[in-house]
């Protein structure tokens, strides 16, 4: 299919896991009321955003993925008929954790997932303490609804992350996520962090034709202020949808993805790749 209408559920922080669990099958059905077929959840939608400070107590809220929250989503997936991208705290072993999105396919069954590739550790996102860095490479979900692609947060800054995706199928590309601004900085660079944030992940859909899904939080946890501004670019870039700041809300939004092959063929920016040149994309810093 050609059209398809997407759900991008901006939430908030509750005070347990089944409180939030509630509350986002309460979101994902209204997402789904409104005509939206692919929904993604924001970055570990049913937890705290808990890297704000190193504590092993924390990894206690890590789960199996699959595992109980990916089957309860499986249910309300078959039930609505909708695919659903939910991100999570993975626990893969002793003392072994992820950052990991599930995808979920229109009729219940659990696709796979993507592990977060590229792990931030700064002041109020202490996350290296945490996360073990994906192992499981780019991916692309051929879905009831089309070829989806998800990578998560962090991931948005790498062009590489985003072109890899985008080449092997992906046509639109969905990134939960937990970003804001920390109380200290925003008034001095608060606005120039979210023009970056929101630049280059609509760089990303022109660089590679396709949509771009970006999920974030609002509200906050301790020190940070969650900008939420969940939006949708299209292959040219142009936002076709955006979310506030400050609220809990649904952005639903109805794409055509015709867009992304009529977009490829007048700027065939694949075709036109020096793919002999980039060798040295694979080194560290060209230094030598």
């Amino acid at each position: 299919m050609s059209v398809v209408t997407l759900g991008l559920i901006q939430g908030t922080t509750f005070t347990s896991q089944a409180e939030s669990l509630a509350r986002h099958d309460v979101l994902i059905r209204d997402a789904a009321a409104k005509g939206a077929q692919i929904i993604c959840l924001q970055e570990m939608f049913n937890i705290p955003y808990f890297c704000t400070r190193q504590d092993p107590a924390l990894f206690d809220l890590a789960e199996t993925i699959p595992g109980p929250t990916t089957n309860h989503m499986g249910a309300l997936a078959k039930e609505l008929g909708v695919v659903i991208i939910a991100s999570l705290f993975e626990k893969r072993g002793p003392g072994l954790y992820h950052n990991t999105a599930a995808i979920i396919d229109a009729d219940g069954s659990y696709l796979g997932k993507y592990r977060k590739m590229h792990i931030p550790q700064d002041p109020g996102f202490e996350e290296k303490f945490y996360f073990t860095p994906g192992d499981l490479g780019y991916r692309v979900w051929d879905t009831r609804f089309g070829k989806i692609g998800v990578l998560i947060c962090w991931d948005q800054w790498y062009p590489e992350a985003a072109r890899l995706t985008a080449l092997a199928g992906a046509q639109i590309l969905f990134y939960p996520t937990a970003i804001g601004w920390l109380s200290s900085e925003k008034a001095e660079v608060g606005k120039a962090q979210h023009c970056a944030w929101e630049t280059v992940q609509r760089g990303h859909a022109v660089a590679n034709g396709c949509f771009v899904a970006s999920v974030n939080r609002t509200g906050g946890q301790d020190d940070t202020e969650f900008w939420g501004q969940s939006f949708v670019a299209n292959p040219y870039g142009e936002l076709v949808a955006k979310g506030s700041i400050e609220h809990e809300e649904v952005v639903v939004v109805t794409c055509d993805l015709q867009e992304v092959e009529d977009f490829r063929r007048i700027w065939p920016f694949f075709r036109d790749r020096r793919i002999d040149t980039y060798a040295p994309l694979t080194k560290r810093y060209l230094d030598e």
